[in-house]
């Protein structure tokens, strides 16, 4: 093989990338702490391109309702995605309102009630240790006989107080710390969102330019083609599971109504809104959901959690595969098994990441395999299932001799069938 300067460019890469990762093994700690400062300094963005990817999806809703000419005026073309922009983010934040309008009040009447019987709940306590231990006097005698040492409880506790008084000003401020940086980044990210969905074709053209001028044209069309399929699996799937989320919200609302459950209308909304969250929104909802009913009738609370556990096994196993796996195209099994994998490894995020990474690369896949069997040639009946056994045998009785059909001779006779004359010719010298 002659060595020219295309060869040598190579090698010296692939040593280059040797040395780094050797570079890089030897000092992991550092190379982790580097990666982890570029991901909090480029994380507001990233949560901006989160949350302008969510609201793409009734953004480009309202724009087809709102503005369906097909030569709109200049002043329309000005005016379409500003004031689709502001709909949309007004509508959202109206659902997230109501939500909360919805839920804040029940559960802050539901603790008012609680603490208005946390004193006859004391009393009745006072009265069940009483009757104790007048049913069992040699209980008392045994507390009188217990020797405690105040004095060493009482530094005790005073030292517990003393730390536990600095460790809580220290949690505090690191609460308001985190909330304050969450607050800071989710705004930014708002307004990184804001500006990327407001000239959204302009950079999907400018993406497309640095794909087709640093990578070759087969690879780039590949590329594209995948990214275009990511994206409409991405918001297929999105748009599933608020759908999943709306059927879940209405079937608990039904159930609750007919069976007489207090607080029907606020459990139901705040089910649908946790289930955009898998397996924590399920525990979120239930926990409010039975500790309002707990505080009306105890009894009812406990009904509502097994009835909420046979609900939410009906939609996990029946409804939700059918819904978010038509959604993007994803059979039932492979849903169950995309959630499964997810959640283990990556937790909510894995979930939610899981199903449409899933349904690319089971597309992909598809289409891989399908190319490759039409290069190679193979014919369907080879692969294809199998026709049930009642049209086997109607296909058999449909050639049988008795339909005149002439039967056909199996394909492992050897040498070729006698022609007509040849078999009147061996029939004669039979007879003589």
């Amino acid at each position: 093989m002659e060595w020219n300067n295309s060869h040598m460019k190579k090698l010296l890469a692939v040593v280059a990338f040797a040395v780094l990762l050797l570079v890089g093994l030897q000092n992991l700690p550092a190379v982790l702490a580097f990666f982890g400062f570029l991901f909090r300094l480029v994380f507001p963005f990233l949560l901006g391109l989160c949350i302008a990817f969510i609201l793409n999806v009734p953004l480009r809703f309202v724009e087809r309702t709102l503005f369906r000419q097909k030569q709109p005026s200049r002043l329309v073309r000005k005016l379409r995605r500003p004031l689709s922009l502001l709909i949309t983010v007004l509508l959202v934040a109206g659902i997230v309102f109501i939500v909360l309008f919805l839920i804040i009040p029940e559960v802050g009447k539901t603790l008012q009630t609680l603490a208005g019987r946390i004193p006859s709940f004391i009393s009745r306590t006072q009265e069940w240790i009483t009757d104790l231990i007048a049913r069992h006097p040699e209980w008392a005698d045994w507390l009188a006989g217990l020797e405690i040492d105040w004095n060493r409880v009482g530094s005790q506790l005073t030292g517990f107080l003393t730390s536990g008084t600095g460790a809580l000003l220290n949690s505090t401020f690191n609460v308001a710390t985190s909330v304050f940086s969450g607050l800071f980044h989710f705004f930014l990210g708002f307004i990184f969102a804001i500006y990327v969905l407001m000239q959204k074709e302009k950079l999907g053209r400018q993406v497309k330019r640095v794909l087709y001028a640093y990578l070759p044209e087969k690879h780039a069309d590949k590329t594209v083609a995948v990214g275009s399929m990511a994206h409409k699996t991405f918001s297929s799937f999105l748009s599933g599971q608020c759908l999943e989320a709306c059927i879940l919200g209405l079937l608990f609302f039904i159930v609750l109504t007919v069976l007489r459950f207090p607080y029907a209308l606020m459990i139901s909304v705040l089910t649908a809104f946790t289930a955009l969250i898998p397996i924590f929104g399920a525990i979120i909802g239930c926990a409010i959901g039975a500790f309002c009913i707990f505080i009306v009738n105890p009894m009812q609370a406990l009904w509502f959690i097994i009835l909420f556990q046979v609900i939410q096994q009906i939609e996990g196993n029946l409804i939700y595969p059918h819904v978010v796996g038509n959604s993007v195209n994803l059979p039932s099994m492979w849903v169950l098994v995309a959630v499964t994998v997810g959640g283990s490894t990556m937790g909510v995020a894995g979930m939610l990441l899981f199903i449409p990474l899933c349904s690319v690369l089971y597309a992909i896949f598809r289409e891989t395999v399908g190319r490759r069997l039409n290069v190679r040639k193979v014919p369907p009946e080879k692969w294809e299932t199998p026709a049930p056994p009642a049209l086997e045998a109607a296909a058999g009785a449909a050639a049988s001799p008795s339909s005149g059909a002439r039967p056909i001779p199996p394909a492992d006779e050897k040498g070729p069938r006698p022609s007509g004359r040849e078999e009147n010719g061996a029939d004669e010298s039979s007879r003589s």
